[in-house]
């Protein structure tokens, strides 16, 4: 007689994971879950372009030291090269709305590979002058259709995260630049510059590989209007140069840390080593840190976020009023870091939500002129303020600052009203598209 077999025994459930691991998985899946794999393929395309873009960082020593450049003169190919910089965003912003955001992308960096082969080959200063002009102007092309290029494949519940990992992406990819540039450098100048058109020629190949074409409307088509929209559409929306404004705050702000604060730090007797650690410590926090931004400030409003940002960026600019030692400056370091950091997310958000979809990347170019007109003004108006006043520049600094916090708050709710109408405005055109990896849209 056979034995009964024994009752059938329910399997159990899995215990969820516990543990440093389970938290770490779930960390990551908050911080880059849910992004389409077209995403990914622009984030390593720009990891690896600003990894290698550091020849643009040693070219003011190749000028003078290989060739025999003065330091004046070493001082107008830089410039021409900024002045490109602001072309080429302009620019870069048109191409991605007309050609597409990869048609642009492609074209830029293969062109900028050349021009930087050429540019270690030359020897006449004043090729190189030229040269290093247009090397800026497809330098800063991509930036527009980059960030467009996001905007248009990412969810709009997901793009935080997304311009979160894109900020990380380029701070990371600028301290193995910075890392890189030094030993290249040691060993030959020419390599720097072969290196960079490498790094160049393969961000180039990547998005040629990989990317689609991800604008939704038809390249080269508008917005109804009576006028046909353009750059000028961004230039005359009140809401959006009101909010570039302020970003441009923002930006003359951190540009203190490459410009003015360097003169300051030799004036309390610390040297290039202490200014370097200082800078250091910037990029640690971030590389570091910048993950778990998003889940700090998605429950807040963007507007209050960058209006504690604004003013933890007034607060440790403004401490170095009282900074003397290397002390001092790392822990005001650390204050302005941490509002560089919470600031990126909902400005990248903002400058999307504002931005029409048919003018995305114009938009993008206009919000990216910020930065360099803040790499003019805070050298400029910075040096004679430092000479004038000496330390109290520095509480100047945290005025204007505090000031653009202010300005956040109060321009804060007419912005989102501008948005929530630009979302009712738009209907079910507005679904966003999300890629299924293979070329295909999605919508969500």
């Amino acid at each position: 007689m056979r034995p009964e077999a024994p009752p059938h025994q329910p399997t159990a459930a899995p215990l969820p994971r516990r543990g440093p691991a389970a938290a770490l998985h779930r960390g990551l899946a908050d911080t880059a879950g849910g992004l389409p794999s077209v995403f990914w393929y622009l984030w390593a395309g720009l990891l690896i372009n600003r990894a290698g873009a550091f020849a643009i960082l040693f070219l003011p020593l190749y000028l003078t030291a290989v060739r025999g450049a003065s330091e004046s003169l070493a001082g107008v190919v830089i410039g021409a090269f900024g002045a490109g910089g602001a072309a080429g965003v302009l620019l870069g912003g048109v191409l991605a709305d007309r050609w597409g955001r990869r048609a642009t992308l492609v074209a830029a960096h293969l062109a900028s590979a050349v021009l930087m082969v050429a540019l270690a080959l030359s020897q006449h200063l004043g090729v190189i002058a030229a040269l290093a002009l247009l090397v800026g102007v497809t330098h800063a092309m991509p930036s527009p259709a980059f960030v467009a290029a996001i905007v248009d494949v990412v969810p709009e519940s997901r793009r935080s995260r997304a311009f979160n990992l894109q900020f990380w992406a380029f701070n990371l990819g600028m301290a193995v630049a910075s890392l890189l540039a030094g030993l290249l450098a040691e060993a030959s100048y020419l390599a720097l510059f072969l290196v960079d058109a490498a790094a160049t020629l393969a961000t180039a190949a990547l998005i040629a590989w990989k990317v689609p074409e991800t604008i939704r409307h038809a390249p080269g088509s508008t917005v109804t209007g009576s006028r046909r929209p353009g750059l000028h559409t961004a230039l005359t929306d009140r809401h959006f140069m009101v909010f570039v404004g302020l970003t441009f705050i923002l930006a003359v702000l951190t540009t203190q840390t490459s410009t003015i604060m360097p003169l300051a730090m030799r004036a309390d007797g610390l040297g290039p080593s202490a200014y370097g650690t200082v800078m250091a410590l910037g990029g640690v926090l971030i590389v570091l840190g910048q993950l778990f931004v998003p889940r700090l400030i998605d429950r807040h409003r963007k507007a209050h976020v960058l209006a504690v940002s604004t003013a933890l960026l007034a607060i440790g600019f403004g401490a170095l009023a009282i900074a003397d030692v290397l002390a001092l400056y790392l822990g005001a370091c650390v204050v302005w870091t941490v509002g560089s950091m919470l600031a990126a997310p909902p400005n990248a958000q903002i400058n999307a939500e504002l931005a029409p979809p048919a003018l995305r990347a114009r938009y993008q170019s206009v919000f990216y002129l910020a930065f360099p007109a803040a790499s003019f003004v805070a050298p400029t108006l910075g040096g004679l303020s430092l000479q004038q006043w000496g330390d109290v520049h520095w509480l100047i600094v945290g005025g204007v600052g505090l000031l653009a916090a202010g300005g956040h708050l109060l321009a804060g709710p007419s912005r989102e009203r501008r948005v929530s109408a630009l979302r009712s405005s738009a209907g079910p055109e507005a679904v966003e598209p999300t890629s299924t990896g293979d070329g295909r849209r999605a919508s969500v």
